[in-house]
């Protein structure tokens, strides 16, 4: 039976290929899309690349200016903030709203330290609150320069499978990200992904206030547990957080009117479809 999203994305490819961009010797994947209306940075987890937000941009787009990226195969998680910050800068969009997911919600919560006169918000999404101990579990526990690609993607292959049942509710999930296992990221920028957030700082305090956060958790998030997501909430102090009943780590892609309607609300657009209930704290 042909898989409904992996065919949408590859129709949305079509038209919004994903092109190079060479930052301080990095090479970055980028999908450019929307020429008015509010500027919006997307960065996706260690499963994704740029395109993986493509329900979103492809909403979006006509009324805002999107940037999503995929991450290089080179640089520490500090060389990848400083490159988002002077691809904001390249592309005109001082004072994006950066929304990360996962590894990208890590990163985005270290550029909540950056100066606020080029990220005016910052979404951490499905994300942890600290690196501590990380090493100490797989992958990131094995040697990641030197681990047989056949062995990393495995570790990963094999929690995807176990979805691929006919009543699970996220098989055409999993089989688009198999994809992204299997070769989507190559090698290199797999290593790289798990190596940065292996060896990540502990994050700084955010300069931007909380009115300028916001957060994103899944109630059935396989990957964030509970307490993670509560210490990223009592960390960033948001002023609004939203949480989805349900839609797994992956919600832009489970949940997509509901995320893009999030989304829609930080960046002071008109709805075109759910409206997230009012307060500091929600669920949908």
């Amino acid at each position: 039976m042909p898989n409904a999203l992996i065919q949408s994305r590859e129709r949305f490819l079509a038209s919004h290929p994903e092109r190079r961009m060479a930052l301080n010797s990095r090479d970055w994947g980028v999908i450019r899309a929307g020429n008015t209306g509010p500027p919006l940075v997307l960065i996706p987890g260690t499963l994704g690349r740029a395109d993986i937000f493509w329900q979103q941009i492809a909403v979006l787009e006509s009324r805002a200016r999107v940037l999503a990226v995929s991450y290089p195969a080179r640089g520490s998680l500090a060389d990848w903030a400083n490159d988002i910050v002077a691809m904001i800068k390249a592309e005109g969009f001082e004072g994006a709203t950066v929304l990360g997911s996962s590894l990208g919600g890590y990163l985005a919560q270290f550029l909540a330290a950056k100066d606020a006169g080029v990220i005016k918000a910052v979404i951490a999404a499905n994300t942890l609150p600290s690196v501590k101990g990380l090493d100490q579990v797989p992958p990131y526990k094995l040697d990641l320069a030197n681990t047989p690609i056949e062995d990393l993607r495995a570790g990963f292959t094999m929690g995807l499978k176990t979805w691929i049942t006919p009543d699970n509710p996220y098989c055409a999930l999993a089989e688009l990200l198999l994809l992204e296992v299997e070769g989507r990221i190559p090698e290199a920028e797999l290593r790289q992904r798990l190596q940065v957030l292996k060896t990540a700082p502990e994050l700084p305090e955010p300069a931007l206030s909380g009115e300028n956060l916001y957060t994103i958790e899944s109630g059935d998030d396989h990957l964030i547990p509970p307490d993670w997501q509560s210490a990223v909430r009592a960390r960033l102090q948001p002023r609004r957080a939203f949480r989805f009943k349900t839609g797994s780590h992956f919600p832009y892609v489970t949940r997509p009117a509901e995320y893009t309607a999030l989304l829609e609300q930080v960046l002071g657009l008109s709805p075109t479809g759910p409206v997230w209930p009012k307060g500091n704290e929600t669920e949908l």
